[in-house]
Protein backbone atom coordinates (compact mmCIF):
# COMPACT_ATOMS: atom_id res chain seq x y z
CA UNK A 1 0.00 0.00 0.00
CA UNK A 2 1.21 3.46 -0.77
CA UNK A 3 2.58 5.30 2.24
CA UNK A 4 0.86 8.62 1.52
CA UNK A 5 -1.82 9.57 4.02
CA UNK A 6 -5.25 8.05 3.46
CA UNK A 7 -8.35 9.37 5.25
CA UNK A 8 -11.51 7.24 5.48
CA UNK A 9 -14.74 8.31 7.18
CA UNK A 10 -17.36 5.63 7.86
CA UNK A 11 -20.87 6.79 8.75
CA UNK A 12 -24.13 5.10 9.66
CA UNK A 13 -26.49 4.51 12.53
CA UNK A 14 -25.94 2.82 15.86
CA UNK A 15 -26.07 -0.95 15.53
CA UNK A 16 -25.08 -1.04 11.86
CA UNK A 17 -21.50 -2.14 12.51
CA UNK A 18 -19.70 1.13 11.83
CA UNK A 19 -17.26 0.53 14.67
CA UNK A 20 -16.58 -3.05 13.60
CA UNK A 21 -15.91 -1.89 10.03
CA UNK A 22 -13.55 0.74 11.45
CA UNK A 23 -11.70 -1.89 13.46
CA UNK A 24 -11.31 -4.10 10.36
CA UNK A 25 -10.06 -1.24 8.20
CA UNK A 26 -7.59 -0.03 10.83
CA UNK A 27 -6.26 -3.56 11.33
CA UNK A 28 -5.72 -4.09 7.58
CA UNK A 29 -3.71 -0.86 7.42
CA UNK A 30 -1.78 -1.75 10.59
CA UNK A 31 -0.83 -5.17 9.22
CA UNK A 32 0.50 -3.40 6.11
CA UNK A 33 3.00 -1.62 8.38
CA UNK A 34 1.30 1.78 8.41
CA UNK A 35 0.83 4.13 11.32
CA UNK A 36 -2.93 4.12 12.00
CA UNK A 37 -5.13 6.38 14.09
CA UNK A 38 -8.88 6.21 14.49
CA UNK A 39 -11.51 8.35 16.14
CA UNK A 40 -15.15 7.60 16.79
CA UNK A 41 -18.19 9.76 17.44
CA UNK A 42 -20.97 7.72 18.98
CA UNK A 43 -23.70 10.31 19.53
CA UNK A 44 -26.94 8.57 20.41
CA UNK A 45 -25.71 5.32 18.90
CA UNK A 46 -27.45 3.13 21.46
CA UNK A 47 -30.77 4.39 20.11
CA UNK A 48 -30.05 4.21 16.42
CA UNK A 49 -28.47 7.66 16.27
CA UNK A 50 -25.68 8.78 14.00
CA UNK A 51 -22.27 7.14 14.36
CA UNK A 52 -19.16 8.02 12.43
CA UNK A 53 -15.53 7.13 12.61
CA UNK A 54 -12.35 8.41 11.06
CA UNK A 55 -9.46 6.15 10.07
CA UNK A 56 -6.18 7.75 9.06
CA UNK A 57 -3.20 5.76 7.88
CA UNK A 58 0.21 6.62 6.48
CA UNK A 59 3.90 6.65 7.31
CA UNK A 60 3.27 8.89 10.33
CA UNK A 61 -0.15 10.04 11.52
CA UNK A 62 -0.26 12.81 14.11
CA UNK A 63 -4.00 13.19 14.65
CA UNK A 64 -6.89 10.71 14.52
CA UNK A 65 -9.32 13.34 13.23
CA UNK A 66 -9.63 13.99 9.50
CA UNK A 67 -9.26 17.72 8.78
CA UNK A 68 -12.14 19.54 7.07
CA UNK A 69 -12.16 18.72 3.37
CA UNK A 70 -9.60 15.96 3.88
CA UNK A 71 -11.77 12.87 3.49
CA UNK A 72 -10.50 10.60 0.71
CA UNK A 73 -13.26 8.00 1.11
CA UNK A 74 -16.69 8.47 2.67
CA UNK A 75 -18.40 5.14 3.35
CA UNK A 76 -22.13 5.60 3.95
CA UNK A 77 -24.15 2.82 5.52
CA UNK A 78 -27.19 5.14 5.19
CA UNK A 79 -27.57 7.75 2.44
CA UNK A 80 -29.28 10.17 4.81
CA UNK A 81 -25.97 10.57 6.65
CA UNK A 82 -24.39 12.41 3.70
CA UNK A 83 -25.54 15.93 4.72
CA UNK A 84 -23.85 15.46 8.10
CA UNK A 85 -20.44 14.81 6.52
CA UNK A 86 -20.44 16.77 3.23
CA UNK A 87 -18.25 19.49 4.77
CA UNK A 88 -15.58 16.83 5.36
CA UNK A 89 -15.46 16.05 1.65
CA UNK A 90 -13.79 17.63 -1.34
CA UNK A 91 -14.34 17.19 -5.08
CA UNK A 92 -11.87 14.29 -5.02
CA UNK A 93 -13.68 12.37 -2.23
CA UNK A 94 -14.90 8.94 -3.29
CA UNK A 95 -18.34 8.27 -1.79
CA UNK A 96 -19.37 4.64 -1.35
CA UNK A 97 -23.07 4.08 -0.60
CA UNK A 98 -24.74 1.00 0.80
CA UNK A 99 -27.84 1.91 -1.21
CA UNK A 100 -25.99 0.89 -4.39
CA UNK A 101 -25.58 -2.69 -3.15
CA UNK A 102 -28.16 -5.44 -3.65
CA UNK A 103 -28.73 -5.88 0.08
CA UNK A 104 -31.26 -8.66 -0.54
CA UNK A 105 -28.25 -10.80 -1.52
CA UNK A 106 -26.84 -10.59 2.02
CA UNK A 107 -27.13 -13.87 3.92
CA UNK A 108 -27.41 -11.81 7.09
CA UNK A 109 -28.58 -8.18 7.01
CA UNK A 110 -26.21 -7.40 9.90
CA UNK A 111 -23.27 -8.19 7.63
CA UNK A 112 -23.76 -4.95 5.67
CA UNK A 113 -20.61 -3.58 7.30
CA UNK A 114 -18.55 -6.40 5.77
CA UNK A 115 -20.12 -5.73 2.37
CA UNK A 116 -19.11 -2.08 2.67
CA UNK A 117 -15.57 -3.10 3.64
CA UNK A 118 -15.56 -5.31 0.54
CA UNK A 119 -16.62 -2.35 -1.57
CA UNK A 120 -13.94 -0.15 0.01
CA UNK A 121 -11.25 -2.84 -0.42
CA UNK A 122 -11.49 -2.47 -4.20
CA UNK A 123 -10.18 1.09 -3.83
CA UNK A 124 -6.88 -0.31 -2.48
CA UNK A 125 -5.71 -2.45 -5.39
CA UNK A 126 -2.28 -2.89 -3.84
CA UNK A 127 -3.76 -4.65 -0.78
CA UNK A 128 -4.59 -8.27 -1.69
CA UNK A 129 -8.16 -9.40 -1.00
CA UNK A 130 -6.75 -12.19 1.16
CA UNK A 131 -5.34 -9.61 3.60
CA UNK A 132 -8.87 -8.23 4.10
CA UNK A 133 -10.32 -11.75 4.46
CA UNK A 134 -7.69 -12.63 7.08
CA UNK A 135 -8.72 -9.67 9.24
CA UNK A 136 -12.40 -10.55 8.82
CA UNK A 137 -11.63 -14.14 9.91
CA UNK A 138 -9.83 -12.78 12.97
CA UNK A 139 -12.67 -10.37 13.80
CA UNK A 140 -15.85 -12.46 13.71
CA UNK A 141 -16.75 -15.58 15.70
CA UNK A 142 -17.25 -18.81 13.77
CA UNK A 143 -21.06 -18.55 13.77
CA UNK A 144 -20.92 -15.17 11.95
CA UNK A 145 -17.88 -15.77 9.76
CA UNK A 146 -19.50 -17.28 6.65
CA UNK A 147 -22.14 -14.54 6.42
CA UNK A 148 -19.48 -11.83 6.77
CA UNK A 149 -17.08 -13.37 4.26
CA UNK A 150 -19.98 -13.76 1.82
CA UNK A 151 -20.97 -10.12 2.38
CA UNK A 152 -17.36 -9.03 1.83
CA UNK A 153 -17.35 -10.82 -1.52
CA UNK A 154 -20.65 -9.18 -2.45
CA UNK A 155 -19.11 -5.78 -1.78
CA UNK A 156 -15.94 -6.64 -3.71
CA UNK A 157 -17.96 -7.75 -6.73
CA UNK A 158 -19.99 -4.54 -6.72
CA UNK A 159 -19.30 -2.26 -9.67
CA UNK A 160 -19.21 1.46 -8.85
Amino acid sequence: MKTQMVNVKIAGLGGMGVLTATRILAEVFFRRGLDVKKAEVHGMSQRGGSVCSDVRAGEKVFSPMIPAGGTDFLVLFQDDQLPLYEADCSPRTVILRASTLDQSALANKRALNSAMIGMLSREFADVPAEDWRAVIRDTFPAKLLDANLSAFELGRSHAR
